[in-house]
């Protein structure tokens, strides 16, 4: 079962989570109307800018250059691809940083792999080695970005008051709201979790947004149900919920935390220097994703969010900033 929210929840969810907007550039259309065929003297001017420009282009007055980051709607995807397009762009050169958005873990992975994206900064292992190994050879890991200690399980509201898998039989919960199907913690879920544990809970996949409209929804009406949760994230801040234990060692690797990093295309460090060596160096704490996705909630924007995040944080990121700075004088 795959669950959608509805326009009005998607919206909602949209907007609480800084996904809502297209944080490359607008959402509306390009207009293009008929046009007269220009007058001599205009042609003439036009070919005066052609040939200034590209005398301008000769002499290095022209705009930096582009760079693509693929990413899913992972609230901490999108906080951290938003802060990287906004220091590329105006700190660091980059004429434009697009953020192009995957349906699923998978084809981002793909994204990167076939240099339709330069880079993916949301990557965790060892939850996602599976997938990496399908792409090592054309994609380099780079170190963790996330400096912290990462959760993910099956939670449930602590008014339900459960403390283990084993529990959810007999509590009144008729779904486990999850996350994309192609995650590997879904496949873990339905391929060793459902089955250890016989559990009678229907596991709901859905995208990451749907999913956060549905916990907030059954959360204010206090419904007994479970969902997949996971740190960083600024569901633990928002909501008050337990992270199941699992005595049948049922996730395996997946509870005893995950590196959270970035993978670029195999050529990036030799062709762009500059937004490797950024992302190279970028750290953040868990106290730092949250505030910087809390401003983007804040802001229902995220690149102004990213920007308002920045202003009182500029010490965390002079270190990325200046080391890409070297790299680019070296």
């Amino acid at each position: 079962m795959t669950l959608q929210a509805s326009e009005g929840e998607a919206a909602e969810a949209g907007d609480r989570n800084g996904v809502g907007c297209h944080p490359s550039g607008t959402n509306d259309p390009t207009k293009i109307g008929m046009l007269a065929p220009p007058p001599l003297s205009l042609l003439r001017f036009l070919l005066a800018v052609l040939i200034t420009g590209a005398l301008a282009v000769g002499c290095g007055f022209a705009g930096g250059p582009d760079l693509t980051l693929g990413y899913l709607e992972w609230d901490e995807n999108v906080a951290v691809s938003s802060l990287t397009k906004v220091l590329l762009q105006e700190e660091l050169g980059y004429e434009k940083v697009e953020l192009k958005l995957a349906d699923d873990v998978g084809p981002v992975y793909e994204m990167v792999a076939s240099e339709e994206a330069d880079a993916f900064q949301d990557t965790w292992m060892p939850n996602q080695e599976e997938i990496l190994r399908t792409v090592e050879d054309d994609v380099e890991l780079l170190d963790p970005w996330f400096k912290g200690n990462t959760r993910t399980s099956i939670a449930t509201p602590s008014y339900m008051g459960l403390e283990s898998i084993s529990d959810l039989n007999g509590a009144g919960v008729e779904h486990i709201i999850g996350i994309e199907p192609g995650s590997p913690f879904m496949d873990k879920l339905s391929g060793s979790v459902v089955p250890k544990y016989d559990l009678e809970p229907q596991l709901v996949a859905a995208d990451t947004p749907a999913m956060l409209a549905e916990v907030r929804k059954r959360y204010r009406t206090k419904e007994n149900f479970a969902f997949v949760a996971w740190s960083p994230h600024w569901m633990n801040e928002v909501y008050d919920f337990d992270y199941l234990e699992d005595p049948k060692g049922a996730l395996g690797e997946l509870t005893e935390g995950s590196d959270v990093s970035t993978i670029v295309r195999e050529s990036l460090a030799e062709e762009e220097p500059i937004a490797y060596t950024f992302m190279d160096h970028l750290e953040l704490t868990e106290e730092q994703v949250n505030a910087l996705e809390n401003e983007i909630n804040e802001a229902k924007d995220p690149v102004e969010g990213a920007r308002t995040w920045l202003r009182g944080n500029r010490g965390v990121v002079e270190p990325w900033v200046e080391a890409a700075k070297n790299a680019e004088e070296g």
